[in-house]
């Protein structure tokens, strides 16, 4: 799978000739001197006073060590702050210079950041920018360049969530709808499980994959639709849980190739789905185990230790890849954990460096790799704003906090950017892109912190002004007090292709007690209420809801839980 990211201007500049048709420069030409460097600026989010933007820009002279890009606004926008570069600004003039991660710059090569700033009046692109002191030309993306191909051609382009609207399963809207309140989002696009053989078909009164596919063909109408697919169905499936156990075990890798994976890559490379663009997530919560709960470490689990031995988790994820990456429309996104699973240095780069293995394998190519997914059915809040890692209280930094314990990460957004660059530093192509999971991150309502803790310690602090309340980072299932969190987006923010609610909300993690099933799912005790905890968490409650039923079925108490405490809330 090839990525074609906004880099791709630093192959092409668009000259105008006489007649308006825009000529490609390609390298080599004596033209591509004529401009030094390309700018891409676009406010992705904006209301009455204030914005988020996105700034890319490609270097096509020569490579550099260090960068610094300069604008001037026309008004008053004020930039309040900004992630993936320095940026200060004086009156109305703005310098953004790297970070001593992100410095590097090669001829060709593009780097973006971004950040948030407030307005009053009109909110005007800048009109120049240099990189360098070198003018730029600024792209306004009206080229029609080859990232950005007609409706049904089957090419894949930069981000797959750009420009287009996103499936809502009609299922789970009625569900939604149903519900008190539930009208308000019954129409937000989330994920499509397909957690077992028997889901391909439909199972359990569910929908099939093509009768979801073919909705939304009928969803389409004229412009372009994503429809979001979660392929899950290892051999040993979630071997650190019980409650999303899957029906094949460990050594069932074959079963796994020829009676999952094959029929689904055969469903979606139908030619009558070729205008579709088709996100898979794939595998959650399977390669990060093969890191943290396995060999000598506390949180090991027999289960684990025999996917790592078998190799059978690293050889599904590749045929998955390699077979579902062969479908031109399709985009590829690993599941990556979260801030509060691999944001350690013992689990970071190692987590990167067995994802390169999985996607390597199997025929796998890492150009079957379209980017990532973080938080995927967790609750990880998207962005903590009442205290930094830099932040002391009474001679103890934050890092050492019971909350924090030494992570390096406190949020989705900083760990999925962050994870980004190292996977791209373990051999990803530089174009990958992420998602984060939304659905459940919100951590809205009366309990919100407003501001920081009290400074009496440094675990008042944190405890005090964090926004994800959980009683422990550990606590994954069926979270009390948990809020919706950001609704769908395309690109909020550098090196994030969107905000997605991939777990369906109001759909249970797991059982809060032993339920018999024929879907293979066990009881966890992480989803008992009563339960004290483990390793995994310290050894403190699980944090769950009380009469949750099994995994992936309806549970309102949770539906009505994450609406009210909704955040931002809901209207």
């Amino acid at each position: 799978m090839s990525r074609s990211r906004t880099a791709m201007l630093a192959a092409l500049a668009l000259v105008a000739g006489a007649s308006g048709t825009a000529l490609a420069v390609v390298p080599g030409d004596a033209g591509i001197a004529a401009v030094p460097c390309t700018v891409d600026y676009k406010v992705q989010n904006q209301w009455d006073t204030g914005f988020t933007a996105n700034v890319t820009v490609t270097n096509n002279s020569a490579a550099k060590s260090s960068w610094s890009v300069k604008w001037a606004y026309a008004g008053n926008q004020r930039v309040t702050s900004a992630w993936n570069a320095k940026v200060s600004q004086s009156g109305t003039a703005v310098t953004a210079a790297n970070e001593n991660y992100n410095g590097t710059l090669a001829t060709g090569a593009s780097v973006s950041f971004g950040f948030q700033g407030s307005y009053s009046g009109t909110n005007a692109v800048p009109a120049t920018f240099t990189l360098d002191g070198v003018t730029c030309n600024v792209d306004d993306g009206g080229g029609g360049g080859p990232t950005t191909p007609g409706p049904g051609t089957g090419s894949r382009v930069d981000n797959p969530y750009a420009g287009a609207k996103v499936y809502v399963n009609p299922q789970w809207s009625a569900n939604a709808a149903a519900e008190p309140g539930g009208s308000r989002i019954a129409n937000q696009p989330t994920g499509v499980w397909l957690d077992r053989i028997a889901a391909i078909n439909g199972a359990g009164g569910k929908m099939g994959l093509r009768a979801h596919l073919d909705e939304a063909l009928r969803q389409k109408g004229s412009g372009e639709i994503v429809v979001q697919l979660v392929i899950y169905n290892l051999p040993g499936r979630d071997c650190s849980a019980l409650a999303s156990n899957g029906e094949l075990g460990p050594t069932e890798i074959d079963k796994y190739k020829t009676q999952y994976i094959d029929p689904i890559a055969a469903i979606l490379a139908d030619p009558k789905y070729a205008g579709l663009r088709i996100v898979n997530a794939i595998e959650i919560d399977s390669l990060p185990n093969l890191v943290t709960n396995t060999g000598s470490r506390p949180t090991a689990t027999p289960q684990c230790d025999v996917m790592k031995a078998n190799g059978n988790y690293q050889k599904g994820v590749g045929y998955a890849l390699n077979k579902l990456g062969d479908v031109p429309n399709v985009y590829n996104y690993i599941d990556a954990g979260h801030h509060g699973w691999l944001g350690w240095d013992d689990n970071f780069a190692p987590s990167a460096t067995v994802m390169k293995e999985a996607a390597t394998t199997e025929g796998a190519t890492v150009n079957d790799v379209h980017g990532f997914i973080t938080n995927t059915a967790n609750y990880s809040a998207l962005k903590e704003n009442n205290f930094t890692l830099n932040d002391n209280v009474g001679g103890k930094s934050a890092r050492e906090s019971k909350w924090i314990d030494w992570n390096r990460y406190v949020d989705e957004l900083s760990f999925a950017q962050a994870f980004r660059n190292q996977l791209v530093t373990s051999g990803f192509n530089s174009g990958i892109g992420m998602l984060i999971d939304t659905s459940r991150n919100g951590w809205g309502g009366t309990a919100r912190p407003t501001g920081p803790g009290a400074t009496t310690t440094i675990d008042t602090y944190i405890d005090g002004g964090r926004y994800d309340r959980r009683i422990h980072v550990g606590n994954w299932c069926n979270q009390s007090g948990a809020g919706l969190g950001e609704r769908p987006q395309a690109s909020p923010a550098a090196g994030i292709d969107a905000y997605v609610w991939m777990k369906p909300p109001g759909e249970s993690d797991g059982s809060s007690s032993a339920i018999p099933n024929t879907e293979g799912k066990g009881f966890d005790r992480m989803c008992d209420p009563t339960y004290t905890g483990n390793p995994r968490n310290n050894y403190n409650m699980s944090g769950a809801l009380p009469n949750a039923p099994i995994s992936g079925h309806w549970f309102s108490a949770q539906f009505q839980q994450l609406m009210q405490n909704a955040y931002p809330p809901l209207s």
